[in-house]
């Protein structure tokens, strides 16, 4: 049984059968998708490893993004001011809001993610596997700003903070 719902009822995903996604930094372990999700919901795990960096400064236009860090502790931007969550933290980061995220210098991280409303991205998700593997072609990620709500931006502020950190 993968996730399941019907008309508002509970989403169910064993850890056992979720499907996961790996680079050789993170993987991302795939929990429930809009489209299986009555309330229209994304949710994913991310364990990074230390170094790992998450994403690059991003902001979407519908979504909001909630981060619940489940261990260690991940650096983010936020708007133009860097952070560190730990364990415990919890972030929501509304939309048009630019952000971005990475293991914090020196830790590793378990980060719960969850997008409201949801996109179906986890499509997006195994696109960026694919690009890690050398399956697919990095403009394909550019090309899907639209339909994943995905959309890059420029971070002086992020670029510094990942240069200290390395």
């Amino acid at each position: 049984m993968k996730s399941t719902v019907t008309g508002g009822r509970p989403v169910l995903t064993r850890h056992a059968e979720a499907e996961t996604c790996a680079d050789p930094s993170s993987v991302m372990t795939l929990l429930a998708d809009s489209d299986s999700t009555a309330d229209g919901f994304t949710s994913y795990r991310s364990t990074f490893a230390q170094g790992a960096v998450g994403a690059p400064a991003h902001f979407h236009t519908k979504a909001t993004e909630l981060f619940f860090v489940i261990s260690g502790s991940l650096q983010v931007l936020v708007g133009e001011e860097v952070a560190v969550l730990d364990a415990g933290d919890f972030l929501a980061v509304p939309p048009h809001t630019p952000h971005a995220f990475a293991a914090a210098p020196g830790c590793e991280a378990d980060v719960l993610f969850v997008f409201t409303p949801g996109m179906d991205r986890f499509d997006y998700l195994r696109l960026l596997g694919r690009v890690m593997r050398g399956e697919a072609d990095a403009k394909e990620i550019a090309a899907s700003a639209e339909r994943f709500d995905n959309h890059y931006v420029d971070s002086p502020v992020w670029r510094a903070a990942l240069e200290v950190s390395a």
